[in-house]
């Protein structure tokens, strides 16, 4: 006998939010690249490029929220959750080359500094700037619902990072004349974003590895199953997530031979319970087998 749920989870990624960052960052993009132009300005012109990642990013992001979204199906049947997971191993791979890219060529500028308009790269920094706190206002309250959503946060994050460090490095231009400012500022900010590229990429990494969900350990999940009335043991537990936020979990159960139908249902009913509210992690997608101990089924072959 077995037990399962299916859940509809609501709206899984905030598309509309997505989609908005996306807009204000594509339209930053052209305009910077408007600006590297008319200035003659690499810095801008490198920082446009960073721009481009950026746009692209996001819109990889929004593709996973609009398939995310969508019902599940006799093919897909937990829907295409896991496009955020696909996303954002994409989109951190993409923030990983920018950030060696912007390292390298940080310290072959401090070597060989281009000359650089400081005022004009004031301005655009500035707009570019803003634009990146508008979109991280917009994707700040849903920067933690999933995978897909943080690796979005951070791609604009990052950006507005670099629009930070184009700002800071132009005054000293303008001031100081210190043309390896900009590229001390492009290497603090590739020190800023490989740490997080590398969390981003071992995080999707274990979702497709099907690792135990973070937080939830099963040798205990095992000892409260066990502590359930005529349970006698417990075999191929298994733990993993579908996507971020939905964890599921199967485990075979072995009872005495004198449970009866009324209290195998009971026993089906507090197993449920048991894992989606004894634990930090909230498992209501949760399916089990009842076994008989005297039934010779897997449990004869299996820890």
């Amino acid at each position: 006998m077995g037990a399962g749920h299916s859940h509809d989870t609501g709206e899984a990624t905030p598309r509309n939010r997505l989609l908005i960052a996306f807009s204000i960052t594509a339209s930053v993009f052209v305009i910077e690249v408007i600006g590297a132009v008319i200035t003659g300005s690499l810095a801008l012109l490198v920082d446009a490029a960073h721009m481009l990642t950026d746009v692209i990013g996001l819109a990889m992001a929004v593709t996973a929220a609009h398939l995310m979204n969508r019902p599940p199906s006799d093919r897909y049947t937990f829907g295409l959750r896991r496009a955020e997971v696909l996303a954002a191993l994409a989109q951190a791979a993409l923030l990983l080359g920018v950030g060696i890219f912007a390292l390298v060529e940080g310290v072959r500028r401090l070597f060989e500094p281009p000359e650089i308009a400081s005022g004009s790269l004031l301005f655009f920094g500035i707009v570019g700037l803003v634009a990146n706190i508008a979109s991280l206002l917009v994707l700040m309250s849903g920067r933690t619902r999933n995978l897909n959503m943080r690796a979005a946060f951070l791609e604009v994050f990052n950006d507005a990072l670099g629009s930070v460090g184009v700002i800071v490095s132009a005054i000293l231009i303008a001031t100081l004349g210190w043309y390896q400012a900009d590229a001390v500022a492009g290497i603090l900010i590739a020190l800023l974003i490989i740490p997080r590229t590398f969390i981003l990429l071992r995080a999707s990494g274990s979702v497709l590895l099907e690792s135990t969900p973070p937080g939830l350990d099963l040798a205990e999940v095992r000892r409260h199953i066990l502590e359930l009335p005529q349970v006698v043991a417990v075999h191929d537990l298994h733990a993993s997530q579908v996507s971020t936020d939905l964890p599921t979990l199967t485990a075979h159960v072995v009872v005495d031979d004198t449970l009866t139908p009324e209290q195998s249902a009971r026993l089906l009913q507090e197993l449920q319970e048991c894992v989606a509210d004894h634990f930090p992690v909230s498992i209501e997608h949760a399916t089990f087998q009842i076994e008989s101990q005297s039934h010779p089924g897997e449990h004869t072959t299996h820890a």
